[in-house]
């Protein structure tokens, strides 16, 4: 079985520009091909794990990865998939997010002895001349097909700014100066980047009579990948500092039970024929199922001595068996306890649980906070010194989400 071919069955192809021409390039090693990561925040996040575990499975077979940091994109600001405009940033944090990128990166992909590029967009953005552009680039885009495309139609309704208007001239640039400077024949992306892929495929086709392809790939958990990386609390991280490896093991080993296999097909490195075996597993089975996946995926990110401490406290939670020494924690001193006792509230916000008292309280009444196993019915609830000795205090917010706070 050919890498290709490994793809469509692992279930990541969505749609490709030729396929035939695509299975003979990926399968012989002869692609150059780029994912693109705009520096919107100073961390990857769970959404561009699926993008950067398919790079290092295509590096594997031969082919050689471009990331594309777009740190002159992100000056636009990509309006697909988004209801409202992009905040804007400046250069600085811009530049910041793009190194924060580049060390998470070199995790997954090898970029040693030119197997691999790290490009940054802004490196033939900025330089350009506006009306050269409109004269060499913009003369090959068509208004009327810009405005059937799905990124743009969803935000004519609440207003598409003419600055987010020109990101599909910006990406199609950047494969087109890819393609004549660096070898670049190949673009990936998810589902909602294909008109924008498309237009990149167009230009390099009108300005240089050459074909170049494009393929995007399923985006993980549903058609529009828009679950992917969300939690109650917000997105899943890459950066430990922000999602703690026992975390991101915590988001794996609670994904839905019709979900489970299509994670470890889509997402491990464990051979197909290992999953296979799977594919009737039910019941109990799929705890264990969810377990081999968090592991994996937390050993990907975080290594594997931190994808073992994550699934020895995940188990003391959910089977009581180890420690709970690995948990997210917070410590908290005497001052947070002033007069000798701190109150479920101030102690759910405390531990970042909550953004405010009145969540907090909400969440209380509503029956979804539990301390060391025992569901919290009262408001009021205090907890004392002597209450945090040993473990401390391990709160449990919904059913899924665990915090542990200890007094210092």
């Amino acid at each position: 079985m050919g890498i290709y071919e490994e793809l469509v069955e692992r279930g990541l192809i969505a749609q490709v520009t030729n396929e035939e021409e695509i299975r003979e390039m990926i399968n012989n090693g002869k692609a150059t091909f780029y994912i693109g990561f705009d520096c919107t925040a100073d961390s990857l996040h769970v959404g561009h794990f699926m993008a950067l575990c398919l790079m290092k499975r295509l590096q594997m077979a031969g082919n050689k990865p471009i990331a594309l940091i777009g740190d002159g994109t992100t000056l636009i600001g990509d309006p697909s998939g988004r209801t409202d405009m992009r905040q804007m940033l400046d250069e600085k944090a811009i530049k910041h997010n793009a190194e924060c990128f580049k060390r998470q990166m070199e995790r997954f992909i090898d970029f040693s002895d030119n197997k691999a590029m790290m490009l940054y967009n802004s490196e033939w953005l900025k330089p350009l001349n506006y009306i050269e552009l409109l004269r060499d680039v913009g003369a090959c885009f068509s208004v009327n097909n810009m405005l059937r495309a799905e990124c743009y139609k969803q935000r004519m309704e609440k207003g598409l700014s003419f600055l987010e208007f020109n990101y599909m001239i910006m990406q199609s640039y950047d494969f087109y100066y890819m393609f004549q400077h660096y070898g670049c024949n190949m673009q990936f992306g998810g589902n909602d980047q294909w008109s924008n892929m498309l237009g990149g495929t167009e230009l390099i086709r009108r300005k240089t009579g050459k074909d170049a392809h494009a393929m995007t790939i399923t985006l993980l958990l549903n058609s529009e990948g828009k679950k992917m990386g969300k939690t109650a609390s917000g997105a899943v991280w890459l950066d430990p500092n922000k999602t703690s490896p026992f975390d991101f093991y915590q988001y794996w080993r609670n994904v839905d039970d019709a979900d489970v296999l299509k994670c470890i097909r889509m997402l491990t490195f464990l051979p197909l024929e290992e999953i296979n075996k799977m594919n009737d597993w039910e019941g109990a089975q799929l705890n264990d199922a969810k377990e081999i996946l968090a592991y994996e995926l937390t050993k990907l990110v975080h290594g594997e001595e931190e994808a073992a401490k994550a699934k020895e406290a995940s188990r003391a939670l959910f089977a009581g068996k180890g420690s709970s020494e690995n948990m997210p924690t917070t410590e908290l001193t005497n001052d947070d306890l002033g007069g000798g006792s701190i109150g479920i509230i101030p102690l759910m916000v405390k531990c970042g649980l909550c953004a405010s008292n009145g969540e907090a309280r909400r969440l209380i009444q509503q029956g979804g906070v539990s301390v060391n196993d025992e569901k919290i019915t009262s408001i009021d609830t205090t907890y004392g010194l002597e209450q945090f000795t040993g473990e401390g205090l391990v709160i449990r917010k919904g059913k899924k989400v665990f915090h542990r706070a200890v007094l210092v």
